[in-house]
């Protein structure tokens, strides 16, 4: 039995503050630094007390600091994937979140929508995301491990998820997995069929504790 669990960063100075996020290396604040100790105490009651786990995150800020508190849980380091970032949002990264408002052209209900332009320069298409976060979870799923824990962002989640239910790139252009900030997300693939599970979907109640 394989189990990935999938944690999304808690709160960033970036929510607080009303910026938009992406690339934008924003920190935890410390409602997020007291959640971070949350997830970590979660997992560290999950995983059995005789393993440890693979612990893989993105390398932005807000998203280390969240594996850190992990790793202290677990006695392990982090092996950073700039791939795991979240989507870049090119020069509207740490600008008002209305800046980006104004500019942004949302995808069509019909048509192109994986290599659809937002509108904003330097920005990532749906595409570019979900071709390095799928080339990072080739990677990780790769390593025979049954214990391994990625740290990453909201938007980056759905293709995690996507691609450990093997959802073809090109028929993830309608997906979206939302989660809250600070959520568990747990899958599971059996030794037997080897059928893959989507056990919990954005898990906080270690959050509400």
């Amino acid at each position: 039995m394989r189990t990935l669990y999938v944690v999304t960063h808690p709160e960033a100075t970036h929510h607080v503050e009303n910026v938009v996020g992406g690339w934008h290396d924003s920190r935890l604040t410390p409602r997020g630094e007291r959640a971070a100790e949350a997830i970590a105490r979660a997992l560290r009651a999950q995983i059995p007390d005789d393993v440890e786990p693979e612990l893989f995150s993105s390398d932005l800020r807000r998203t280390h600091q969240t594996a850190d508190a992990v790793a202290a849980a677990f006695g392990v380091k982090p092996v950073l994937d700039r791939r795991l970032r979240e989507k870049s949002y090119g020069v509207a990264g740490g600008r008002p979140q209305e800046w980006l408002d104004r500019r942004f052209v949302p995808p069509p209900a019909v048509g192109e929508r994986m290599a659809h332009d937002e509108g904003v320069s330097g920005a990532e298409t749906k595409l570019d995301l979900a071709q390095r976060v799928y080339e990072a979870m080739d990677e990780i799923l790769g390593r025979p491990h049954e214990h391994q824990i990625i740290v990453t962002h909201g938007g980056t989640l759905t293709f995690v998820v996507a691609h450990w239910l093997k959802v073809p790139i090109d028929s993830a252009d309608y997906l979206n997995f939302r989660t809250a900030s600070g959520s568990i997300t747990t899958l599971r693939e059996d030794d037997f069929f080897h059928n893959r599970q989507l056990t919990s979907l954005g898990d906080v109640r270690h959050l509400e504790a």
